[in-house]
């Protein structure tokens, strides 16, 4: 029998916010994401590092900019501290689920993920949009 396909439903974008060369590669991937992939596929940028926030070289909204002429979310996350990197993944998976719902024409699905930062994350620097 064929083997079995699985059908990529997300893309994580990351880049240091540390480092400007990492975040100019975004550009790249973006143009070859958008020749490559599924039009369908759910995509995400990631900002890393935000705990580094002394040393940032990558102003957070240019970020921000780039997210919105996509169409994508963007999160600044730390995997040294785990901020947002939850936040982030439970938000890209509900995304993806919403689609397949949507185009399955299921309904919803089991959970939503708040588009907002919680308590928790609004007094730190890193930021969910």
């Amino acid at each position: 029998s064929p083997p079995h396909l699985t059908v990529l439903q997300g893309i994580i974008l990351v880049y240091d916010i540390t480092d400007e060369k990492s975040f100019e590669n975004i550009q790249n991937w973006m143009k070859s994401i958008k020749e490559n992939a599924s039009a369908t596929v759910e995509r995400m940028l990631l900002g890393n590092k935000c705990d580094m926030e002394n040393k940032r070289k990558v102003p957070k909204d240019k970020a921000e900019k780039l997210a919105k002429e996509h169409g994508i979310r963007f999160f600044e996350t730390s995997a040294k501290s785990s901020l947002n990197v939850e936040e982030a993944f439970r938000s890209l998976a509900n995304d993806i689920l919403t689609k397949m719902s949507k185009k399955s024409g299921f309904g919803s699905p089991a959970y939503k993920t708040p588009l907002h930062s919680s308590s928790k994350t609004s007094s730190s620097k890193c930021s969910l949009v």
